[in-house]
């Protein structure tokens, strides 16, 4: 009995000293690596301008202290960066994407050129759940929406592509509830639309109130960009004043589309993802960093002085988010194809 139990006893010794090392590989494993963002829209927009504040910190939350750097890889609606993290980036940990959530549905719809599954990327989280708005140029003269939809005086509406909340928005409302609008697309990112705006190339925008008042902040405070209405399902505490899209929607089928639609630009519209395959122990050091350093004092101070708002989800939620968005009614996946193609 003694040479079994010391036998056990000897087993169980070998199999902690195994753990222990395997834990200790793992908090090495970023010890001296760089990591590298991929964001699919060009420099000075709301991703990039995100992405730069988040790879300033998160090293300080990963163990080994790993550095980070930021690739804009821009084109097609971020479409170029989204298959590049599935089909190229390796599966190591190392590299994080970043791209439009509206992707999501645009697969679910299926757009061409669209190359990954969304349900096999590892998901680390989102650091804001959008409020998406609309705003025309002063120079428009329009302040009400319903003036504007009984004038039916046609705004030039900058876009990145479809799948995005630039063009998913302005589309799905001059569908729903007659929005005069006019789309304007291919733009590689929301700052190409903001010096096409500032030139008078297009007069309104579809984007994101968190980004807008962070990188489009002259054009808000000096009135330039007047914000015309909120395509969200709740009203944004910041906008009062500003109605609600779908308080014009006159159908319940007009309803339930604007609904989708807000969704899938709202609490998924900002994922950092990793490639399919990648270890779980590293995806689950990541989100974790990713979390802590949403709540990081630096971070936040910073994010504040940016105007950028910070409202997490983790990894764990906003997969759990995209799965959702592949259980859509088919009829309304059908309206929505024609839409939104």
């Amino acid at each position: 009995m003694k040479s079994s139990a010391k036998s056990i006893a000897v087993l169980l010794g070998f199999l902690l000293i195994s753990v222990a090392q395997q834990v200790l590989a793992q908090t090495n494993f970023y010890e001296g690596k760089t990591i590298r963002f991929i964001v699919g829209f060009s420099a000075g927009g709301g991703y990039d301008t995100y992405t730069r504040l988040i790879a300033r910190h998160l090293g300080k939350h990963v163990p080994g202290n790993p550095v980070f750097v930021v690739d804009n890889m821009a084109g097609a609606g971020s479409l170029i960066s989204a298959n590049y993290i599935y089909k190229v980036a390796k599966p190591d940990g190392l590299t994080i994407g970043h791209f439009i959530g509206g992707l999501f549905l645009q697969q679910l719809l299926g757009k061409p050129g669209i190359e990954f599954d969304s349900l096999k990327f590892e998901y680390v989280g989102v650091p804001a759940q959008d409020h998406f708005i609309l705003g025309v140029a002063k120079s428009t003269g329009i302040t009400d929406p319903e003036k504007w939809i009984a004038s039916k005086q046609v705004v030039k509406f900058g876009g990145v592509a479809t799948g995005s909340g630039t063009d998913d928005f302005p589309n799905i409302l001059k569908a729903t509830i007659g929005l005069p609008i006019q789309m304007v697309s291919g733009y590689k990112g929301t700052a190409d639309v903001r010096l096409a705006f500032n030139s008078g190339e297009v007069t309104g925008l579809s984007n994101s109130w968190e980004s807008t008042k962070s990188t489009w902040k002259k054009e808000v405070e000096s009135g330039d960009l007047v914000v015309v209405l909120q395509a969200t399902s709740k009203p944004q505490p910041e906008l009062p004043k500003v109605p609600l899209a779908i308080s014009f929607a006159k159908t319940e089928e007009a309803k339930k589309l604007i609904e989708t639609v807000t969704r899938v630009h709202g609490p998924s519209v900002r994922p950092y993802v990793l490639p399919p395959g990648t270890p779980k122990n590293r995806v689950q050091i990541l989100r974790k960093a990713f979390m802590d350093t949403m709540k990081d004092p630096a971070l936040l101070a910073e994010a504040k002085k940016a105007n950028l708002d910070i409202n997490p989800d983790d990894g764990v939620e906003l997969e759990q988010n995209v799965k959702d968005i592949f259980k859509l009614d088919q009829n309304l996946i059908a309206k929505l194809k024609e839409i939104l193609k």
